[in-house]
C-alpha cells in the first residue's frame, strides 16, 4: 500500500484528494496536516465524508509514515515549506500549487501533465501539477503543437467558483458570483507561462501568441475553453490528429458531437471537441477543474510514479442532471 500524507489538508483540492483517495484500492492515508485543524475530524471540514472516514487532522506533518506528500497549500507556501522542513529523500513530492511548474536553475520538478511528460513522470520523484485552465488549455492544443502546426490562438475560457479556492473574497462569494459572469486577468493570467513552456516543448521555436481572456461563471466548478487558430488542415485531417496523439491516453477523449460541462464534472476526463469553420480550427475543451484539473490529476500522476495502471482510483461518475 502506498502510505499517503497531504499538506494543507482543509482546502478544495485536499478535499478532493481525500474523496478519491479514501476509495483508491492502493492507498493508506496516514496523515493529513492542517495547522488550523489539528485535532478535529476530517469530516468537520470536509462535511460530506462524515461516515466515510475516523480520520483526523494533524498540526505537523509525520514523514515516517508516509511515500507520498501531496502538497495542498496556497501558491508560495509549497516553496515555504520544503524549504522549512527537511523532507527524506525517499519520499515523493506531488505540488498542486504553481511554485514550481516554471523551469528554473534548481528546480527538479517535472511538469505533471500525463498527456504531455507521461514517461518523465514514471521515474520522477518530484511532481509540479499543472494549473486548472493551463490543463484544459493545453489539452486544446497539444496535438497541433506536436504537429507543428499551432499558429497564433485565441482562447476564452469560463471556470466555476471553486477555481479561486476556498478562501472566501470579493468575487467567490454567492452573493457576487451569482447570476453573474466577469472577465479577469485578460492576457496576463499566471498560467500562461506552463502553457506557453509546454507550447514550445512540443513545438520547437513557437513564439506565437497565446491570447487568453479568463472568464469567471457562475457556477460551482468546471472548466470550458475555446479555442481558435488558423489552420490548412481538413476538418478530417484535424480529428485525426488529435485522435491518434490521444489514444495511448485514457482520460481525454475526442468527442465527435459538441460537449457539455456535465460530461465532465466530477470526473478525471478531458474531453476535447474540434470543428473547422473556414480557415479556423475551433477546439473545445472540458474539464473538472478541482478533479482533472488539480486532484485527480494529481492521483494519475502518483499511479504513474509508483507504477500502477493510471486508471486506478480515477473511475469516477458524471453528473447528469
Amino acid at each position: 500500500m502506498i502510505k499517503v500524507g497531504i499538506v494543507g489538508g482543509a482546502g478544495y483540492t485536499a478535499g478532493e484528494l481525500l474523496r478519491i483517495l479514501i476509495c483508491h484500492p492502493e492507498v493508506e492515508i496516514t496523515c493529513i496536516q492542517s495547522t488550523s485543524n489539528g485535532g478535529n475530524p476530517i469530516s468537520s471540514v470536509h462535511t460530506d465524508l462524515i461516515g466515510e472516514t475516523e480520520l483526523v487532522f494533524s498540526s505537523e506533518l509525520d514523514t515516517s509514515v508516509v511515500d507520498v506528500i501531496f502538497l495542498c497549500m496556497g501558491h508560495g507556501k509549497s516553496k515555504e515549506f520544503l524549504t522549512e522542513n527537511n523532507i527524506p529523500a525517499s519520499i515523493k513530492i506531488i505540488d498542486l500549487s504553481h511554485d514550481y511548474r516554471l523551469k528554473a536553475d534548481g528546480n527538479d520538478f517535472i511538469y505533471g501533465l500525463p498527456e504531455l511528460n507521461k514517461e518523465q513522470i514514471k521515474s520522477a520523484d518530484k511532481i509540479a501539477n499543472p494549473g486548472c485552465f493551463a490543463t484544459a488549455i493545453q489539452l486544446a492544443l497539444l496535438p497541433l503543437a506536436a504537429a507543428g502546426k499551432l499558429n497564433e490562438v485565441h482562447v476564452n475560457a469560463i471556470t466555476g467558483s471553486t477555481g479561486a479556492g476556498q478562501k472566501p473574497t470579493s468575487t467567490s462569494h454567492f452573493s457576487w458570483r451569482n447570476n453573474n459572469i466577469s472577465v479577469y486577468k485578460a492576457f496576463g493570467h499566471q498560467h500562461l507561462g506552463e502553457i506557453k513552456q509546454s507550447l514550445k516543448q512540443l513545438q520547437d521555436g513557437f513564439q506565437e501568441a497565446v491570447n487568453f481572456i479568463p472568464v469567471r461563471g457562475n457556477f460551482s466548478r468546471g472548466i470550458m475553453a475555446t479555442a481558435y487558430t488558423e489552420t490548412d488542415l481538413t476538418e478530417e485531417e484535424a480529428i485525426k490528429l488529435y485522435k491518434d496523439y490521444y489514444k495511448d491516453h485514457p482520460f481525454t477523449i475526442v468527442s465527435d458531437s459538441n460537449p457539455h460541462l456535465k460530461q465532465v464534472v466530477n470526473t478525471n476526463k478531458g474531453v476535447v471537441f474540434i470543428e473547422k469553420h473556414d480557415g479556423k480550427l475551433l477546439i473545445i475543451s472540458m474539464i473538472d477543474n478541482l478533479i482533472k484539473g488539480a486532484s485527480g490529476q494529481a492521483v494519475h500522476n502518483m499511479n504513474l510514479m509508483f507504477g500502477l495502471e493510471e486508471t486506478t482510483g480515477l473511475r469516477l461518475k458524471s453528473v447528469a442532471f
